[in-house]
């Protein structure tokens, strides 16, 4: 499993990285991906590297830790706030803090804080496959494909698939914008999408989507697509495609 990105935001340089330590021995699950001095520093850190979870320090010189909200419209990842000072917790959860840790941090008390905010991922992830599974199961074929990225899933329209190519045992499936790696082999993906018309396998290492198709090369057995990708065509394939494309 995929572990969740996380950034750590505290003005004591002993303070980032003690919890950093705990949290690499007690807590396999995070990566912290940042370490930061200040709110400022801690911002830009969120919006590079796009985390599911920030440890904040609360009292800090410029900006309070508190302020985080100020600085996004929209909260999307989950706070945990680290401090030495209790009566901060009422404005922590104001905020919507998922827990809130005293300094000197307890290994108990952030392996708890942590297991509650991977509880709460997993139990987000099944609530998007379920939805998922709903809309497919309201439809003559597959819409959506779930897909593990940053320590969490993603929600991907079929018609924003372009192709997938084999990689080994696994998969690379193509946007018009970004690829993304699955650990799931190319007949998975045949067997899912034979209900769809717009995919088919046109080579032991491809599936196109059809409606991305911009140029067919009958002498070198290649298909361009829109976003610039050559797709390699079987000539054992070559017939039953040519016969799809003039339908």
């Amino acid at each position: 499993m995929s572990k969740f990105k996380a950034v750590i935001v505290d003005d004591e340089e002993s303070a980032r990285n003690i919890l950093y330590s705990l949290l690499s021995k007690y807590c396999p699950d995070i990566e912290v991906v940042a370490l930061c001095a200040d709110l400022e520093q801690g911002v830009e850190a969120i919006e590079k590297n796009c985390p599911s979870l920030v440890f904040l320090d609360i009292e800090m010189p410029n900006y309070a830790g508190y302020e985080i909200t100020s600085f996004f419209d929209k909260i999307g990842f989950e706070i945990i706030f680290v401090t030495a000072y209790d009566h901060y917790a009422v404005r922590a959860f104001e905020v919507s803090a998922l827990d809130y840790l005293l300094k000197p941090v307890e290994i108990q008390r952030l392996k708890e804080a942590v297991d509650k905010f991977v509880l709460k991922e997993k139990s987000r992830d099944l609530a998007k496959n379920y939805k998922v599974l709903v809309d497919s199961l309201n439809k003559d074929s597959i819409q959506k494909i779930i897909i593990p990225i940053n320590g969490g899933q993603k929600v991907l329209e079929l018609n924003e698939v372009v192709a997938i190519e084999a990689n080994e045992s696994y998969s690379v499936i193509h946007t018009q914008d970004k690829q993304y790696l699955y650990s799931k082999n190319l007949k998975h993906f045949e067997t899912l999408l034979e209900l769809n018309d717009n995919f088919v396998r046109i080579h032991k290492s491809w599936i196109i989507n059809c409606d991305f198709m911009e140029f067919y090369s009958k002498s070198k057995l290649t298909v361009m697509l829109s976003n610039g990708i050559e797709a390699k065509l079987s000539k054992y394939k070559k017939q039953q495609f040519e016969e799809l494309i003039v339908s």
